[in-house]
């Protein structure tokens, strides 16, 4: 289940691959997928969660098991991306939120 407070407080970063650059919410207020597609992971918010039911640790997983490519391999990264880094960031991230929250 969707902690809506933590993907609040992350607002623009992707929760499955720690993408720092959507161009809005993954999420509604109400909790409701806002069918945005991250660029990097290719998550769509409301529907491979909500429809396909596919988790965001099931699919992270399964986007580092293919080599972390950036949009499948359908085009070519931002400068100077590194994903190893943005995988970090987004557990950085979601570590101080959770620790915020005790």
């Amino acid at each position: 289940m969707k902690n809506l407070q933590t993907l609040n407080q992350m607002s623009s970063m992707c929760p499955v691959c720690g993408f720092d650059g959507l161009q809005e919410p993954p999420y509604s207020p109400a909790g409701h997928g806002l069918f945005e597609i991250c660029p990097c992971c290719g998550f769509q918010f409301g529907v491979t969660d909500d429809n396909q039911g596919v988790s965001f640790h099931e699919w992270r997983e399964s986007w580092i098991d293919q080599g972390m490519p950036w949009d499948n391999g359908n085009s070519s990264p931002p400068l100077g991306w590194d994903p190893r880094k943005q995988l970090a960031n987004l557990q950085t991230r979601t570590n101080n939120i959770l620790n915020d929250s005790f």
